[in-house]
């Protein structure tokens, strides 16, 4: 199985060294060559667990022998909460995909307690050392340093914007276990952060001071990242057929909450796999440049970056639209090549009129005010009982405003318990307290438990403290990684 370049055609890998090298040497991300080819049969589905399912999906992307990556794939997913991994629950409006039942309550534990284990297997007979570089928004950081704590032949260095994330999010990083891990705050947003690892990357000399360790990455630009999360799209279809909520072959839509791109991407690439897909809906919180891009066909980033209450999407460069815009050129790497070098030259690009309008076919989009987020929260807790966290409910709230045909799916991409500021606002108007304290106080009045995992958060040791600047942060993983030995 080999991945190219979406830059570069000519830079062809085989899926072992696609994985762990994360990013292709000219910056570009990468793809299967054969995709298009790759099919699955949803009806042969139907009577097979999670697990199952990840098997039959993931095995289109590697070559691993089959009976280790079926092993793997059952170690990672017995670390959920629930054996169904990725439960779908019945709102009156539309269904809502819990992603967040794993070790870190966030979506991103769904590849990232897998990938891994992926790496393990694709560095089995070699004595190459990883490093995996990482820039989160919030969740990525946690899930990746729980998946990779003390793993074999592997150290992660995660990067965060300091006060980009929430509260609870920066404790899970800071008070972070394992002997190979180190977690460093930045002066900057998330952007800076991201622009900075994908540069470091690309640096030659870093790489040679490192020696035989190599670099890689825990973001969605790891095509290990990216797969796991095909396989929740196509597990929620198969659950409304046992359910008789549809028929197999029936249409449905997802409404997806995402700033990099990669979340609603694994809708995309399930939908080319075969699973009857009518709209995916991409919702933005006010950092809407996806929604200004998917309307206008221009990609502008240079805009104010906005904090917002839904942190993890506070993001303007969205890594994997380049994916997406491969695909629908028709596999053209010299215009994507010629996108993304207006985009780091200009900040700025604009596609053709016939990838505008396979963008429109394909995607919907909106986007929501911080006070509507809110809104959002307080009327489906008051009407369902049902508690939402802020980057959820900017997908619900876009998902009311879309007249979608046929049956919807809301993906829920965190625990309300990590975003405990803004929900107690929005669900009691209460603001000025402890996050801790209005845990308890959500717990009280909502009953919806606290994930095991945040409980007691704030007692535990805090073992990473560093702060940098962002031009710091090459400097900085040197000094790290002399640690880490």
């Amino acid at each position: 199985m080999n991945y190219r370049s979406t830059r570069n055609n000519t830079i062809r890998k085989n899926d072992k060294t696609a994985l762990l090298q994360g990013l292709s040497e000219d910056g570009g991300l990468f793809v299967l060559e054969n995709f298009n080819e790759k099919k699955i049969d949803l009806k042969n589905l139907l009577d097979k667990s999670y697990t199952d399912i990840a098997f039959e999906v993931l095995k289109l992307f590697f070559s691993f022998d089959e009976s280790k990556l079926k092993s793997v794939i059952e170690k990672a997913y017995s670390k959920f909460s629930t054996s169904k991994v990725t439960p779908l629950v019945e709102l009156k409006d539309a269904y809502v995909l819990e992603l967040f039942h794993g070790p870190t309550s966030a979506f991103k534990d769904v590849a990232l307690t897998l990938l891994p284990y992926l790496i393990q297997l694709a560095l089995e007979g070699s004595d190459q050392e990883i490093l995996i570089l990482t820039a989160t928004s919030g969740d990525t950081g946690k899930a990746a340093l729980e998946g990779f704590k003390d793993v074999d032949q592997t150290e992660i260095i995660v990067f965060y914007p300091k006060n980009g994330v929430s509260k609870i999010q920066e404790l899970q990083m800071r008070t972070q276990e394992g002997k190979n891990t180190k977690v460093c705050a930045i002066e900057g947003n998330f952007d800076d952060a991201q622009t900075a690892v994908k540069n470091i990357f690309l640096d030659e000399e870093l790489q040679k001071k490192l020696g035989k360790k190599k670099f890689s990455s825990a973001n969605s630009i790891n095509i290990g990242r990216l797969t796991p999360q095909i396989v929740y799209y196509i597990v929620a279809y198969i659950d409304l057929v046992k359910n008789k909520k549809i028929n197999l072959g029936d249409k449905i839509n997802f409404v997806v909450p995402t700033g990099n791109f990669g979340d609603i991407l694994a809708g995309y690439y399930a939908k080319k796999l075969g699973l009857p897909v009518n709209k995916l809906v991409c919702a933005s919180n006010k950092n809407n440049v996806l929604y200004d891009f998917l309307t206008t066909g221009i990609y502008d980033r240079n805009r104010e970056f906005l904090k917002t209450i839904s942190p993890s999407m506070d993001i303007l460069i969205s890594s994997n639209l380049e994916r997406l815009l491969y695909d629908l050129s028709g596999s053209d790497d010299k215009y994507i090549k010629s996108l993304m070098d207006e985009l780091k030259q200009s900040g700025k690009y604009q596609v053709n009129t016939d990838i505008l309008a396979k963008l429109k076919a394909e995607f919907g989009s909106g986007y929501a005010s911080d006070e509507e987020t809110s809104q959002v929260i307080k009327k489906v807790w008051e009407e369902e009982k049902y508690l939402l966290d802020p980057h959820t409910a900017v997908a619900y709230k876009v998902m009311l405003e879309q007249n979608l045909e046929g049956e919807t799916v809301v993906l829920s991409t965190a625990s309300p318990y990590k975003f405990c500021t803004s929900v107690a606002n929005a669900v009691l108007n209460i603001t000025d307290e402890d996050e801790f304290k209005l845990m308890e106080k959500l717990y009280e009045f909502t009953k919806v438990p606290v994930p095991e995992n945040l409980k007691n958060l704030n007692s535990k040791e805090i073992r990473h403290s560093d702060l940098v600047k962002r031009e710091d942060m090459a400097k900085y993983i040197l000094e790290a990684e002399k640690c880490l030995k």
